[in-house]
């Protein structure tokens, strides 16, 4: 079964700043235009998309990978069973996406994603 990384988000105290350093530094398109109001990043051709949310109260500026998944629910689960701690569950997005995410059994945080089909 292959689970490729279909997009990533940094979560930061300061959003915007780590949004236009990234912007000036690379010249990636930032934009806030979406129905979450993120920062939704395009870093060009042959890249994957990103975004950039504000990090939970307390926290310090990370990196999360979203790897794809046919069955939310089901990777979940599994997860679990492997030691995982879920973080947020699955959530169906506005877009129609599903998502949802986790916390291995180190700490690290990751994302488990479906794209809307159809």
């Amino acid at each position: 079964m292959s689970a490729p990384v279909l997009q990533w988000q940094i979560l930061s105290p300061d959003p915007n700043g780590v949004a236009e350093f990234y912007r000036t530094l690379f010249g990636w398109r930032v934009t806030a235009d979406n129905a979450l109001g993120y920062r939704q990043i395009e870093t060009g051709a042959g890249g994957f998309r990103g975004g950039i949310w504000p990090a939970p109260p307390g926290s310090h500026t990370f990196v999360q990978l979203f790897v794809g998944v046919e069955d939310v629910d089901q990777s979940v689960a599994r997860a679990t069973e492997l030691g995982a701690r879920v973080i947020v569950p699955p959530t169906a997005l506005p877009d129609g996406d599903v998502m949802a995410v986790l916390a291995d059994p180190q700490g690290l945080t990751f994302g488990l994603m479906r794209h809307k089909t159809g």
